[in-house]
């Protein structure tokens, strides 16, 4: 059996010595940018590497891109291989914000071509409270190549999304919290506000008071009532820097509304361009 949304801890504890499984730590923290790194160092899932968001989820940020650009895909393919990924890997991944960061590398995996990739529903703090082993030795292993199959259909640049909206082709959500979304607070982005048009769902409606998504059903009902009669393909995430939309578009898969897409530049690449419109309150 493969996973390619969610697993459960116990049926990655039970996979645990499976060579053919590869865990990836994507611990990180917007506030302090080497605190994953570190808590990853005091200790992690038996086996784990290590993925940091800025170093290898991304690429450099320039003038014209977000806080989060998307990673050069060639360079990701080839340390995904040093960390042992190969195509026919099941590939975990996981953090301890409720899959925020972990879904970023789920949803490159995925644009690579490899769908046998899941999110660890509940992360660590989970894992640690069912009493699962957490280990700070570094795992053994053995590299391999990982030959990507580029979907450059899963995202949107600025301008194709900008157009869409225009000709009223896609729904764009925004997975911030909703003072972000209004305008009211901006923590991280020179301006405030949303893109004209988009909607608001912030990621953590996706996850119930454990810690874990919301079963497939409800999550299913509460996306049909946002979407509406749009089709799940016509369906575009943004969020501050294309990382938590990427939990939205896993809900969404997860319930069974297939296809939708990512707007990787999100908010802080889209107030680059005085000319792109925005709005404020809801």
């Amino acid at each position: 059996m493969s996973y390619s949304t969610l697993i459960t801890a116990d049926a990655l504890r039970a996979q645990l010595d499976n060579p053919d499984w590869i865990i990836i730590d994507c611990r990180f923290s917007l506030a302090d940018t080497e605190l994953g790194a570190k808590n990853y160092r005091r200790g992690h899932l038996p086996n784990a590497r290590y993925a940091h968001l800025d170093k290898d989820l991304s690429s450099a940020i320039t003038s014209q891109k977000g806080r989060h650009p998307l990673p050069d895909f060639r360079a990701l393919s080839q340390k995904l291989g040093t960390w042992g990924v190969g195509n026919q890997s099941q590939v975990i991944v996981y953090d301890d914000a409720g899959g925020a960061f972990a879904g970023r590398l789920w949803w490159l995996l995925r644009t690579l071509g490899h769908d046998k990739v899941a999110v660890l529903d509940g992360g660590i703090k989970l894992w640690q409270k069912k009493g699962y082993p957490i280990t700070t030795a570094l795992p053994a292993i053995i590299p391999t190549t990982f030959r990507p199959y580029l979907q450059e259909s899963f995202w949107l640049t600025a301008g194709q999304v900008q157009n869409r909206l225009a000709d009223r082709s896609i729904s764009l959500i925004d997975a911030r919290t909703p003072e972000r979304y209004r305008g009211e607070v901006e923590p991280i982005d020179p301006v405030a506000g949303h893109v004209r048009g988009a909607v608001n769902r912030p990621f953590q409606a996706n996850l119930a008071s454990s810690g874990e998504f919301l079963l497939a059903e409800q999550l299913r009902r509460q996306f049909e009532a946002l979407i509406g009669d749009r089709p799940p393909e016509q369906i575009v995430h943004m969020c501050g820097s294309g990382v938590t939309a990427c939990h939205n578009l896993l809900a969404m898969e997860h319930a069974g509304l297939k296809g939708s897409k990512l707007y990787a530049g999100s908010w802080s690449e889209w107030i680059r361009n005085k000319n792109r419109p925005i709005a404020k309150g809801k």
